[in-house]
């Protein structure tokens, strides 16, 4: 059986590009909250002391756009300029339209809001069914975050990357081979003092000890000796530039489209959303062990295209007979999707970081695996 590494990466709250994303969702929170059927597609992007928001919007709702960028880098952390980015002190800039009547015209009805292809992947190499690498990334940038925000290691700055390389035989994981962590500090820092607190209470706190050797487990964190300037001020920041940390960590493929700041008529969402709901039931059902979906939508056709399954070799049944069973049990429309996974909420702040999958929240409805039985009965599994 053939032996490869696999690696993934993941950035925290406070990295330049997801600051663009968080600010764009919290702003899609906010008319959606108001009004769930606003049409949102906002784009941001941050440089030093400066932001332009941009996009098309049309609702009922009135939001104050301004402010509401800028609590969301509050929330973050960028509370002044030698944090890297100043919330209340750096120009804001609005770029804001009506939504295009021509794309109006084909969502109205029920129709996809544009035309593109959406993946969706699951595996059991985890318990919440993602590929190890990007968990265990996600799961060191989320920790990275905790211990700034609970003041364990009150240097801290908000940017930061991590990153994971683990080792497989076939498709099953059997090590982690090293980890990358790079933590944006305070001037000053004694730089191994860092290095053995991002040891102790972030890495080992997350690691799975039955699956590395700590004497051979190779570690870097902030490989270059320093990293004091970070955020907007070091590097800029736009809406969409990190959908490979969004998803699956390069495991599975992506169609393009990112996600952030696009309300749920958006199929480049909804519709990457709805193929992972129907991945991860497949992997849950036992139908297999892995599984990569793919949806192709057109502007004003609510049916996809075309549905395509891959299990990689450890399906139980047929792909032809899973992709029956797919457009048997799920509603693969904009409207129908929207239905089932209940996307009309104010829930898309809390998916701009640490990745849009394997967050088993409650917010988070296409993680559930509630179609488990039906698949079993129809599969015959």
């Amino acid at each position: 059986m053939s032996r490869f590494l696999f690696t993934s990466e993941s950035v925290t709250e406070g990295h330049p590009d997801k600051v663009a994303d968080k600010i764009s969702d919290a702003i899609l929170d906010g008319y959606i909250s108001q009004d769930p059927n606003s049409r949102v597609a906002c784009e941001v992007l941050l440089t030093r002391g400066f932001g332009i928001i941009a996009g098309e919007i049309t609702s009922n709702a009135t939001v104050d756009i301004i402010e509401t960028a800028r609590g969301a880098l509050r929330d973050i952390g960028y509370t002044s300029e030698e944090t890297g980015f100043s919330a209340d002190n750096s120009g804001i800039v609005l770029a804001i339209q009506r939504q295009s009547p021509d794309i109006a015209m084909g969502v109205d009805t029920g129709g996809a809001g544009d035309q593109g292809m959406m993946f969706g992947f699951a595996c059991n190499e985890t318990d919440v069914l993602m590929p190890m690498p990007i968990y265990l990334a996600h799961r060191l940038a989320m920790r990275l975050t905790e211990v700034r925000k609970q003041g364990i290691l009150n240097y801290l700055r908000p940017d930061g990357k991590t990153q994971v390389t683990v080792e497989y035989e076939g498709y099953r994981p059997v090590r982690i081979v090293n980890v990358v962590v790079s933590a944006h500090h305070a001037p000053g820092i004694d730089i191994e003092q860092l290095r053995e607190d991002i040891k102790r209470e972030v890495i080992y706190q997350v690691l799975p000890g039955e699956m590395y050797d700590p004497a051979t487990l190779e570690i870097h964190i902030n490989a270059t000796g320093r990293f004091e300037i970070g955020g907007p001020a070091a590097d800029t920041g736009l809406t969409g530039r990190k959908v490979i940390v969004d998803t699956y960590g390069g495991m599975g493929r992506h169609g393009g489209g990112c996600f952030s700041g696009k309300d749920p008529t958006k199929v480049d969402r909804s519709g990457a959303y709805m193929a992972r709901y129907v991945a991860k039931n497949i992997v849950a059902s036992g139908i297999a062990d892995r599984c990569e979906v793919q949806f192709a939508y057109v502007i004003g056709v609510a049916r996809p295209l075309s549905v395509m399954v891959n299990t990689f070799g450890t399906g139980k049944i047929p792909e032809e007979r899973i992709v029956e069973i797919i457009n048997e049990v799920f509603d693969l429309t904009p409207r129908g999707i929207i239905q089932t996974l209940d996307l009309l909420r104010p829930i898309y702040y809390k998916t701009s970081a640490y990745g849009h999958f394997g967050r088993e929240l409650p917010e988070f409805t296409w993680e559930r695996t509630d179609k488990v039985e039906l698949l079993r009965e129809k599969a015959g599994v």
